[in-house]
């Protein structure tokens, strides 16, 4: 996916079709309603604004652009070269299924061809994809291909693992339970030694797939 695809993809979840917060005020207490409880009550009458503010910062991601978080680069490394790893970045999500939490860490590296970004920017992109909703697969690879595509290194790698609370909570009901995916671009797809040398930075134990 290309930087200008990226940025498309905000623009498009930004227009004027978007509908009013009075609208989605409505929406939650159309919920509270069918759940079975009333939306006027003391306790309750407020619910409706406390979730429509609480949805703007949970999905404050579909207003960020991640390839405007990479554009500062940096290119005076003294000719570093070697893996740059920003590990255990802790990220709140929500599964587009059912809207339920996904809590989990990040684990991103990156081969630097000529330039390097601030390890601060890694860890905004990962909040700028989790802030949506999501499915950790699909999160897992924006990641990795804004990363490749923006700053142009000599490979990137991702790993996320998580707890979903759509599982842990409803359906089967299996607490404990983490979900690992990873992408591997470049040189650590490519290169074995480059690939386990990253997961053993991280402290995986198991041999990840590469895609």
């Amino acid at each position: 996916m290309s930087p200008a695809t990226v940025h498309s993809l905000i623009v498009d979840r930004s227009d004027a079709n978007r509908p009013s917060r009075e609208d989605a005020e409505r929406a939650v207490r159309t919920l509270i309603q069918w759940a079975g409880d009333d939306p006027d009550r003391e306790g309750m009458a407020d619910t409706p604004q406390r979730v429509v503010r609480a949805y703007e910062e949970w999905f404050s991601g579909y207003q960020v652009n991640p390839v405007d978080l990479l554009q500062r680069t940096f290119e005076e490394t003294d000719g570093y070269d070697e893996m740059v790893l920003l590990r255990d970045i802790r990220f709140e999500s929500f599964c587009e299924h059912h809207i339920a939490p996904i809590i989990g860490k990040v684990h991103v590296a990156y081969l630097p061809e000529r330039r390097v970004v601030g390890i601060s920017k890694l860890a905004r992109v990962v909040e700028a994809y989790s802030k949506r909703m999501q499915i950790q697969e699909k999160m897992t690879a924006q990641i990795a291909n804004a990363l490749q595509d923006v700053l142009q290194p000599k490979g990137v790698a991702v790993v996320v693992e998580a707890q979903h609370q759509c599982m842990t909570t409803r359906g089967v009901h299996k607490p404990g339970v983490s979900m690992v995916t990873s992408r591997m671009l470049g040189a650590f797809r490519s290169d074995p030694e480059t690939r386990r040398e990253f997961l053993s930075m991280i402290g995986s134990q198991s041999s990840l797939p590469t895609s």
